[in-house]
């Protein structure tokens, strides 16, 4: 049996890792932020979810699913660790699993990732959190789906994840 769809709780879960929206433009594929990055959207099954507070939330209806990306560039999360940063991505998972979790690079720089299963008020999910730090910014990226479906967008959020940019700041 199929987890229910996830629903607008589970996307909380994705833009609660920002302080504010932040503007940018989308042009050929590519998502441009005025934070200074950009990343290349996944295949077209994936729409951006507008108003969000994180700078970019993507969701897709089949295989239900969320992606995001943001940028803080603020002292105070720069001088975090990366492992403490990658938990605050996941605050709001109830009756958490670890699964996977360490230091990875990504662009050339340090980043940590930490792969989960866990609830959102009730229903399933299984999160993927990974945050890279920059000179200047921290850039977080999270995909959430059920565990059904998590395995179908994994290699679109890694390619995701990887088309950042090389000159994060």
């Amino acid at each position: 049996m199929r987890s229910p769809a996830l629903g607008p709780t589970a996307f909380l879960l994705l833009a609660f890792v920002a302080a504010g929206c932040s503007a940018g433009r989308i042009e050929s594929g590519v998502y441009y932020s005025s934070k200074g990055y950009h990343v290349s959207l996944p295949s077209p099954g994936w729409s951006v979810k507008r108003g969000g507070a994180a700078d970019l939330e993507l969701q897709r209806a089949t295989p239900p699913g969320g992606m995001l990306a943001d940028a803080t560039c603020e002292d105070t999360a720069l001088r975090r660790p990366l492992d403490v940063l990658t938990r605050h991505l996941t605050f709001g998972l109830k009756e958490r699993v670890v699964e996977e979790s360490g230091p990875l690079t990504v662009g050339g720089r340090s980043a940590q990732r930490a792969v989960l299963r866990g609830s959102l008020d009730g229903t399933p999910v299984e999160v993927e959190a990974i945050v890279i730090k920059g000179d200047q910014c921290v850039y977080d990226f999270l995909y959430v789906a059920s565990p059904e479906d998590f395995a179908a967008g994994r290699e679109e959020f890694r390619a995701f994840v990887e088309s950042v940019n090389g000159s994060v700041r």
